[in-house]
C-alpha cells in the first residue's frame, strides 16, 4: 500500500469516526447504572500527585501547567494527545482520592465533554473510546460525586453516544490489542449502563471470535509483544468479572483464552517480576502482572520451553529470556524489533542485560533506533540488522516502519553436548553476507555462570559463494561485526586495565565478570535505556565483542559469571 493511498484510508476512517459520533449524540442516551460500578483498574499514587500539581508526563513528553486544564496544554506530538484522550489517568487521579484530585478528575471529564463531545478531536476512535468508557465507569462515583443532576444527565448522555459509536465502529479498529480494548469497552458499558444493554450480547459474542482468532493454542498473540500480551490478559480479566457482576457466566472461549495466555505471561516474567521487553513491550505497569495472572486462577505454568517465540532458562534466581522465532510478520511487524537471538539476564530482583528497549515515546528517531538489532543484545553485522525495516506507512492515526526482511529459518534445540545448554540460530544475514548466526547458550544451575558461544559463519556453498562475493568487494578486509551485551543503567561496569574482562557490579552487592576467549576487541561504550514513563532515555553502558570475518566463519567463547568471592549480596530495594 503506497503512502498516498494508506494516508487516504486513515483521512476515510476519521470521517467515518466523526460521522458516527455526531449521528450517536443524536440517539436516545443511557439513563443511569445498572448497578453501581466498582474501580478495577489500577493507578499510580505518584502520578496522581505530578498531575495535581500540573506536571503532565505522557508518551515521553513532559508538559507542565500548573492549574492549567488537561486540554489547554500545549499538544508536543499527536501520542501526547492520544495519551490524553484514553483518560488511563483517571485511574492515578483516583489512586489518591483525596479532594483536589477529585476536582481535577470532575473539571477535567466534563470539560472533555464539553470541548469533544460532539465527534470532534483524536479521541473518536474505538480503541480510545472503549478505554475512556471502562474508566469513566470504573470512576463514575468519583466524577459524579457532589455533582449537579444536570450534570449527571450529561454525564450518562456522553456515555451512551460512546457505546453507540463503539458498536457501530469496533470493527474499524485494528485486530489485536486495540480491538480488543473496543471490545472490552462495549461490553462494560452494554452490562452497565440502563439504556444500552442490547449492545452487551453481540460485543461478547465479538470478544469470544477474537480470543478465538487472535490467541492461538499457545497463548501467544501476533505482535510478540509481551506487555501487549499483559495487556489482552488484563481486558479480559475485566470483561469477565463484569459479567460475572451483572450475573452472567463468561463464555468458555474467554476462559480457555485466559488460561492459555497466564502460562505464557508466567514464562515471560523475569525474577524480579518484570516482563521481558521485546518487540516494542516494556516492563508492565508497576502491580499490573501480579494482578492480572492473580485474577485468572491459573497456577499452571508451561512446560514447553518456547512461549510465544521465546526460550526461557532459569537457574537458581537467576532467569535468562531469548527471542528465538522470526519478528512478527504482516501488519503485527509495526512495532516489531530485528531482535532475533537477543537475550535478557536478570540476576534475583536486578536486571544485568538488557535490550535498549522500544523508543516509540522519544520520537521517531529513537523509535527507528531503538528497533535495530544493535539496539539488543546480541550480535550484528556492522551496519546491518537481522531484519530490516520498509518504508514508513500510514498506520493507525501515525506513520510507521513495518518489518520488511526477516530471517526465513529460526531454529532452537537441546545442544547434545551439554546438560542445560541450548543452540540457536537464525539466517537474517544469508541473503547480505551469506552468514548464518549460530548462538550456544548454558545458565548454570546454581544461576551463576552464563557460558555463550557466538558463530557466524557461511553454511552451504550458495553462502560461501555470496560470502567470497562480498569479501573481495570488502578488499579482503572481512566482515565487521560486533557482539553486543547492553547493561541495565543501574549496572556499575568497569574494563580491566588489559581489555580482557568487565566488572560489572549490581546494587544487590553481586559483582559479575564478563570474560572471552581473546578473539576480537573487548571494549566497554555508551548505551541508552528506553523505558516509557521517562522524559528522555537513560543513559546506560553495553559490553562490545569486535571481530571481523576472514576466513568463512568466526567464533567467540564468552562467559558471564558471578563472583565467589564477593561480600553476600543484600537485594535491597
Amino acid at each position: 500500500m503506497s503512502k498516498d493511498s494508506s494516508q487516504s484510508s486513515a483521512k476515510l476512517a476519521t470521517a467515518l469516526n466523526r460521522l458516527a459520533a455526531a449521528r450517536a449524540g443524536r440517539a436516545r442516551p443511557a439513563t443511569g447504572f445498572v448497578s453501581q460500578p466498582e474501580p478495577r483498574t489500577i493507578g499510580s499514587f505518584a502520578r496522581g500527585r505530578q498531575l495535581i500539581q500540573g506536571n503532565f508526563l505522557f508518551s515521553g513528553f513532559l508538559v507542565e501547567g500548573p492549574g492549567v486544564s488537561i486540554w489547554d496544554l500545549p499538544m508536543p506530538d499527536p501520542s501526547f494527545e492520544e495519551a490524553l484522550q484514553g483518560f488511563s489517568w483517571l485511574d492515578d487521579l483516583a489512586a489518591v482520592g483525596d479532594r483536589e484530585a477529585r476536582l481535577r478528575a470532575q473539571d477535567w471529564v466534563f470539560g472533555w465533554i464539553t470541548r469533544f463531545g460532539r465527534g470532534k478531536g483524536l479521541g473518536w476512535t474505538p480503541d480510545l473510546t472503549g478505554c475512556r468508557l471502562i474508566r469513566w465507569i470504573n470512576h463514575a462515583i468519583l466524577i459524579l460525586n457532589g455533582r449537579s443532576s444536570a450534570d449527571s444527565d450529561l454525564f450518562f448522555r456522553a456515555l451512551g453516544q460512546q457505546t453507540i459509536f463503539l458498536s457501530s465502529r469496533w470493527k474499524s479498529t485494528a485486530p489485536g490489542l486495540p480491538r480488543f480494548e473496543a471490545l472490552t469497552g462495549l461490553i462494560y458499558a452494554g452490562l452497565a449502563l440502563t439504556g444500552m444493554e442490547h449492545y452487551a450480547d453481540p460485543a461478547i459474542k465479538a470478544l469470544t471470535r477474537e480470543c478465538a482468532t487472535r490467541i492461538d493454542a499457545d497463548g501467544a498473540i501476533a505482535t510478540r509483544n509481551p506487555q501487549d500480551l499483559l495487556e489482552v490478559l488484563t481486558l479480559l480479566n475485566w470483561a469477565c468479572e463484569a459479567l460475572e457482576a451483572a450475573g452472567r457466566t463468561p463464555p468458555g472461549e474467554i476462559l480457555d483464552a485466559i488460561s492459555r495466555i497466564a502460562p505464557t505471561l508466567r514464562a515471560l516474567r523475569h525474577s524480579d517480576g518484570g516482563l521481558a521487553r521485546f518487540h516494542g513491550g516494556g516492563r508492565g505497569l508497576e502491580g499490573r502482572l501480579d494482578a492480572a495472572l492473580s485474577a485468572t486462577g491459573v497456577r499452571g505454568v508451561r512446560r514447553e520451553p518456547m512461549a510465544m517465540g521465546f526460550s526461557r532458562m532459569q537457574g537458581g534466581r537467576s532467569s535468562l529470556i531469548i527471542d528465538t522465532a522470526p519478528p512478527p510478520q504482516g501488519l503485527a511487524s509495526a512495532n516489531g524489533h530485528a531482535s532475533t537471538l537477543a537475550f535478557e539476564l536478570t540476576s534475583g530482583r536486578r536486571p544485568l542485560i538488557v535490550n535498549c528497549g522500544s523508543g516509540a515515546h522519544f520520537g521517531r528517531d529513537w523509535a527507528r533506533a531503538g528497533r535495530a538489532t544493535a539496539s539488543h543484545s546480541t550480535l550484528s553485522i556492522y551496519g546491518y540488522s537481522s531484519s530490516r525495516l520498509g518504508p514508513e506507512r500510514l498506520f493507525g492515526r501515525a506513520p510507521r516502519a513495518f518489518l520488511d526482511k526477516v530471517p526465513q529459518n529460526v531454529w532452537a534445540r537441546h545442544d547434545d553436548s551439554s546438560d542445560n545448554g541450548m543452540l540457536y540460530g537464525h539466517d537474517g544475514y544469508v541473503e547480505t553476507h551469506g552468514m548464518t548466526h549460530i548462538r550456544e547458550l548454558n545458565l548454570s544451575t546454581d544461576g551463576r555462570e552464563l557460558t555463550g558461544r557466538d558463530t557466524l559463519g557461511a553454511m552451504t556453498p550458495a553462502d560461501i559463494t555470496r560470502f567470497d562475493q562480498i569479501f573481495e568487494r570488502e578488499g579482503l578486509r572481512g566482515i565487521p561485526f560486533d557482539i553486543r551485551f547492553h547493561l541495565h543503567p543501574d549496572c556499575d561496569a568497569t574494563l580491566d586495565m588489559g581489555g580482557h574482562a568487565v566488572s560489572v557490579a549490581l546494587r544487590s552487592g553481586e559483582i559479575w565478570v564478563f570474560r572471552h576467549d581473546g578473539v576480537g576487541e573487548l571494549t566497554l561504550e555508551p548505551s541508552v535505556y528506553l523505558e516509557k514513563g521517562r522524559i528522555r532515555p537513560r543513559p546506560a553502558l553495553q559490553i562490545v565483542l569486535s571481530a571481523r570475518v576472514l576466513d568463512r566463519a568466526c567464533q567467540i567463547d564468552w562467559t558471564f559469571s558471578q563472583a565467589r568471592d564477593n561480600p553476600t549480596a543484600i537485594d535491597a530495594p
